[in-house]
């Protein structure tokens, strides 16, 4: 180990549209959503991640929050660096540093990527003090951090819903033989429940109120096995102006949700339409993964399972499952000879 390396830290990101997450020393030790405050006046960001998520719909006019990333893909270059930066600082390994480390960094990135937007996160991630930056595509990560030997002559489906994108691919020796990429993913979620609830019910409610009724009665059938809980949801009333409660459940946001639902399963036909003979045929056996935040939808593993006739498998922990196969590629970053340079 040279000098050079004592001074080298390495590190694995999962810049995603809702959460960044990061891997330091084999361990997650950032995991906060990707927001970022800024000063209107000064165009000064003061503050990111959950500090920044509390002031999210609750600003004033010299306030603003931005989400950095769109569909997966940096749409703010200024506050994504800026995040990017102060989530680093934060890593208990290199934080109050006196010398800050040069870094190798590994990110992951959407499989429908455009160069330029490739040439973003690079830039990014220079910014920050990387000596190198290798990208991974997404659902490559995710099959890596489910568990799939990508490296095996052998055919896998993965499908990852992350906040802005789904991604699905097939992935085989080390590579990804098909893939389709669809901007319908949990923010999408996000405003079809308000969406819902305001034409239905003259309810407004704000982005967070509405991810908090994805995550608690959130499904993608109208036929749970399990007994969901309405529950209490609060907004303004359009018709009078008043903050106003009403109550919720499961097959009401199964409604609303299910157009979108429908045109993930297309995807999903149409991936496996354009999958060879030989990987259709491992697919029947091996089945379908589900990671990415979408996946912990109620119902959706059963509903892809209907519609598909073949075995879905929810990964563990999906929240994380393309951190840790960014944080694995990180670790075999010379055996792996995907990781995009």
């Amino acid at each position: 180990m040279g000098l050079f390396d004592m001074f080298t830290q390495d590190i694995a990101i999962d810049l995603g549209t809702a959460n960044t997450l990061i891997i330091h020393n084999n361990k997650i030790v950032i995991d906060q959503p990707s927001i970022v405050a800024i000063e209107r006046s000064s165009g000064k960001p003061i503050a990111v991640g959950e500090k920044a998520k509390h002031m999210q719909g609750k600003t004033h006019e010299d306030i603003k929050t931005i989400r950095p990333l769109k569909d997966g893909v940096i749409a703010d270059f200024h506050a994504s660096e800026h995040m990017i930066k102060e989530f680093i600082k934060q890593i208990p390994g290199i934080k109050g540093k006196l010398f800050q480390p040069t870094l190798k960094i590994v990110i992951c990135i959407p499989s429908g990527i455009t160069e330029v937007e490739k040439r973003a996160v690079r830039d990014s991630a220079q910014k920050v003090n990387a000596k190198e930056v290798r990208l991974i595509y997404e659902p490559m990560a995710a099959a890596i951090g489910v568990g799939i030997d990508v490296q095996k002559p052998e055919g896998n489906m993965i499908i990852d819903i992350g906040g802005g994108t789904t991604e699905i691919a097939v992935v085989a020796l080390g590579g990804i033989v098909c893939d389709k990429s669809v901007k319908i993913a949990g923010d999408v979620f996000t405003n079809d429940i308000a969406y819902y609830l305001r034409t239905h019910h003259n309810l407004y409610i704000g982005e967070r109120t509405a991810e908090r009724v994805k995550i608690e009665v959130g499904s993608a059938v109208e036929d749970l096995d399990l007994d969901l809980e309405d529950i209490p949801v609060q907004g303004r009333d359009l018709i009078t102006g008043k903050p106003k409660e009403i109550m919720v459940n499961y097959k009401e946001i199964a409604r609303a949700l299910d157009k979108s639902i429908i045109r993930i399963e297309d995807a999903v036909m149409e991936t496996l339409s354009l999958t060879p003979p030989e990987l259709a045929a491992d697919i029947y056996k091996t089945g379908i993964y589900l990671a990415g935040g979408g996946a912990l939808l109620r119902g959706l593993a059963d509903r892809l399972h209907k519609k598909t006739g073949l075995p879905v498998f929810v990964a563990e922990d999906p929240l994380r499952a393309v951190v840790r196969g960014t944080g694995i590629a990180l670790k075999n970053m010379d055996k792996f000879n995907f990781l995009i340079k």
